[in-house]
C-alpha cells in the first residue's frame, strides 16, 4: 500500500471539479504526471505532498488516508453541540460538529436526546431575567442526573450535578434554546424552549 492512494488522489480533484491540466499547473507538472498518480503508475513526490493537499483543499492527513472530512457546522450554531459523557468517571465531553472523544479508555458515543418523559420531567419556570430549571428526579448515588445544560444559537451553560444534590439550576434568559438533563440511567433529556 502506497503513502497516497491513486483513487484519493482522482476523488479529491474531482471534488474541486479541476481538470489534471489545472491541477498540474498549479503544481508547476504536467498532466501527464496527476495521469500516472490518478492510474496507480507512479506516486507523488513526497515534497509536493503539501502543495498536493493544498490544491485539492485537504489536509495532509486526509490526503494520505484518504479519509475525508467534512464540516457541516460552518455556522458553528451551539444548537448541534454533541454530549459525551464517560460511564465510568461521569466526565462530560462538549463539541460542536462531530468528533472522535475517549475517556478512562473508553471510546465515547454522542449522546442522543430524547424527549423529557414522565420520569425525566424537566419543569422551566421564568425569573426576573433568568430561567429556573427543576426536575422531580431521584438524586441517589446509583441514580441521578448528572448535569443540566442551556443550549441557545450561541451560548451553552452546563452544571455538574453530583448525587444527593437538589437538583434546582438557574440560567441566563437569552432568547429560544434547548434545556438538556443526564440522567446516569436513562441517557439524555430535552427539551425545547
Amino acid at each position: 500500500m502506497s503513502y497516497v492512494q491513486n483513487e484519493t488522489i482522482r476523488a479529491l480533484r474531482e471534488r474541486k471539479a479541476l481538470t489534471q491540466k489545472q491541477l498540474a499547473e498549479k503544481l508547476c507538472i504536467s498532466d501527464k504526471t496527476i495521469s500516472k498518480w490518478e492510474t496507480g503508475k507512479g506516486l507523488p513526490d513526497i515534497s509536493l505532498l503539501e502543495d498536493l493537499a493544498r490544491a485539492l483543499g485537504v489536509s495532509l492527513t486526509e490526503l494520505m488516508t484518504g479519509d475525508l472530512q467534512t464540516n457541516e457546522n460552518r455556522s458553528a450554531n451551539l444548537r448541534r453541540m454533541g454530549f459525551y459523557v464517560c460511564p465510568v468517571c461521569g466526565n462530560v465531553i462538549t463539541a460542536v460538529g462531530k468528533g472522535s472523544f475517549s475517556c478512562c479508555g473508553i471510546p465515547l458515543p454522542v449522546q442522543e436526546a430524547q424527549p423529557e418523559d414522565n420520569a425525566h420531567t424537566i419543569t422551566v419556570e421564568p425569573v426576573e431575567d433568568e430561567i429556573c430549571v427543576t426536575i422531580a428526579h431521584p438524586m441517589t448515588k446509583s441514580h441521578y442526573i448528572s448535569f443540566i445544560a442551556w443550549v441557545s444559537n450561541d451560548r451553552a451553560e452546563l452544571v455538574k450535578l453530583y448525587p444527593e444534590q437538589d437538583i434546582t439550576v438557574r440560567f441566563k434568559k437569552r432568547g429560544h434554546g434547548t434545556v438538556y438533563a443526564y440522567c446516569n440511567r436513562d441517557g439524555l433529556f430535552s427539551r425545547r424552549l
